[in-house]
């Protein structure tokens, strides 16, 4: 909390009450506020929980007894009931809103201080015409946004006449592995850091809805160290703490103030010679170079890691994938060689790029080693394109 402060944000979100108290007095001590989330189950458990009348009862008095020991924090901004809730129209999820509802008014009831808003994911006309129909007391929506940023200015003004109410972004930034080009076999493409800190600013000065009056902020999305399909794409600090290009590109947009050193600026990875959107095939155990090529002069204090990583290609593991023991070789700081694994599947190769100020940047390159069957054992691909 004290770097975001330091770098002039002035807004935390939590998604859950873990540790809220410890939040909120951190918070009070670097004078942000705080957007509390209080968790309800996810869209896919409306129907199976809110049948069990048991659960809603305990899920009320849960909540209600987080109200009450925090709606007089000096910290405390607003409440956010629930994450990317699907707000569904049929019938038979009568019940979701009945107790989505008594959460709201009690919310109010026992702090009528604090707004209440709750996200959704990107701005759907159907889950906010199901909002102003079916649920009462929810002051402010939230739209957390990625890829589809780029079309929320012209969304909100198509639907003025759905929603004319406040807003906030809760969460935004570049596009999910979801919204992006993928490989063969479904590996996404990941932009280098140095990249992703350029469509930082391109997304925050073209298409963050900054000077609609009805906007009341924008969440820059903070992922930490949790994996999303590989352990960099939203990075903003690796886990020693040193800090990507992100970090200042949001300081200069906060404050005006760029950074005294910008971590190291880099092009590409090529494996072979290939870049990742030619989806590169190898068989097991061929040498293999990957090289990276980089937009800065080379300092002394920069220090390489590279690293082979099984792909992990299920959206929703939050596992970091295994380290390959694949013997890597560096020939210099931008070029190395290792051998292929010999198991048939996916593979990512990432080098971390680290500079004497505590800045790092980072690149990846997915690759697909293929078995021959051995009476094919003549063709060779050799880390060939498909």
């Amino acid at each position: 909390m004290e770097k975001l402060k330091a770098i002039g944000g002035n807004t935390i979100r939590t998604w859950d009450t873990t540790g809220l108290g410890i939040i909120l007095d951190q918070a009070a001590a670097n004078n942000l506020a705080v957007i509390a989330g209080l968790p309800i189950p996810e869209s896919r458990y409306l129907d199976y929980f809110y049948k069990d009348t048991e659960k809603v009862k305990a899920q009320y008095t849960a909540l209600r007894t987080i109200i009450r020991k925090y709606r007089s924090h000096p910290a405390l901004l607003m409440w956010c009931l629930g994450n990317e809730v699907d707000f569904p129209y049929r019938p038979r999820y009568k019940k979701f809103y009945d107790a989505f509802n008594q959460l709201t008014e009690m919310i109010h009831m026992e702090d009528p201080d604090h707004p209440v808003t709750t996200t959704i994911v990107n701005f759907q006309p159907r889950n906010i015409l199901n909002l102003r129909m079916k649920v009462r007391g929810i002051d402010v929506i939230s739209f957390n946004t990625f890829g589809a940023l780029k079309v929320l200015q012209e969304q909100l003004r198509s639907y003025r006449w759905l929603w004319n109410g406040p807003f906030l972004i809760t969460e935004w930034g570049i596009s999910s592995p979801q919204e992006t080009h993928r490989t063969a076999w479904g590996a996404p493409i990941e932009p280098t850091s140095t990249w992703k800190a350029d469509k930082y600013r391109e997304f925050h000065t073209k298409y963050l809805p900054v000077n609609n009056p009805r906007c009341l902020g924008a969440l820059t999305f903070y992922w930490g160290q949790k994996e999303e399909v590989t352990p960099t794409w939203y990075s903003l600090f690796d886990s020693s703490g040193a800090t990507t290009g992100i970090v200042g590109e949001m300081q200069r947009l906060w404050t005006g103030i760029t950074p005294a050193h910008h971590p190291p600026a880099l092009e590409y990875l090529l494996l072979n010679g290939i870049g990742a959107a030619s989806d590169i095939l190898t068989e097991p155990g061929r040498e293999l170079t990957v090289e990276l090529k980089m937009k800065d002069t080379i300092s002394a204090g920069f220090r390489f890691n590279w690293e082979v990583l099984k792909e992990e290609l299920d959206p929703q593991s939050t596992v970091r994938p295994r380290r390959q023991e694949v013997g890597i070789i560096p020939e210099s700081n931008t070029r190395i060689t290792f051998r292929a694994p010999q198991k048939e599947g996916p593979y990512r190769v990432y080098v971390w790029v680290h500079d004497e100020h505590g800045n790092i940047s980072t690149a990846n390159i997915p690759f697909y080693v293929v078995e021959i069957p051995n009476e094919n054992k003549n063709t060779r691909l050799s880390a060939q394109k498909n």
